[in-house]
């Protein structure tokens, strides 16, 4: 590893936090700011770099130079953290393919604020935009048929003929239809929601 970005991911892994979110969150650094240094992305200070060895439970020198041993104690954390179901995936087309909830895919580190009821689901493709290829949505609060405070907001959506999409929610003109709406495909327009769930998190893998 003779890069500090390396250094940094290794040292994260080891600490036992599954993903650059998690650990962002544990130390109370914004997302961004810590996955660009962990990706090589920008470059980190020695104050930054003091703090993720403390965290990680690495030596500063190995941290910053890779010489040295790399030692340490972490500091307790990420075992411990709770997790959420993955449900399943949204791919390319913006459709989901589901599993039973009693029967996830997988699980995933829990965002703050979530409850007993919060899922994910993984994006694939490019149906939020490049940008969210591989990113977390969660979703919890569940609504049958959709209350009013989901008209405008992202929301996981289940429509009758069996898709799951995640859309913007907007009234239609047409009693009890609704559209769905997106940046990246057209509109569509004048469909029957089975249930809702406003969009609570969307973190990267």
């Amino acid at each position: 590893m003779k890069e500090m970005h390396q250094r940094l991911a290794a040292a994260r892994k080891d600490a036992g936090y599954p993903t650059g979110a998690a650990a962002a969150e544990a130390l109370g650094v914004k997302q961004p700011t810590y996955l660009g240094h962990e990706n090589g992305s920008r470059g980190f200070k020695k104050a930054n770099a003091e703090l993720y060895a403390r965290k990680f439970g690495v030596s500063l020198e190995w941290l910053l130079t890779g010489k040295g041993a790399r030692g340490g104690k972490a500091a307790p954390a990420a075992a411990a953290e709770r997790q959420v179901p993955l449900v399943g995936y949204v791919g390319a087309g913006a459709a989901t393919h589901f599993f039973p909830h009693d029967a996830p895919i997988d699980e995933v580190s829990a965002p703050t604020g979530s409850t007993a009821s919060t899922v994910a689901v993984e994006i694939r493709g490019e149906s939020l935009g490049t940008f969210f290829d591989r990113w977390l949505v969660f979703y919890d609060d569940v609504r049958r048929p959709v209350t009013p405070d989901l008209i405008n907001k992202l929301c996981v959506v289940g429509l009758d003929d069996g898709r799951i999409l995640i859309k913007k929610i907007q009234k239609s003109k047409a009693r009890g239809l609704f559209h769905l709406l997106s940046q990246t495909e057209p509109p569509i327009l004048d469909v029957a929601i089975e249930w809702a769930a406003r969009v609570k998190n969307l973190v990267p893998r």
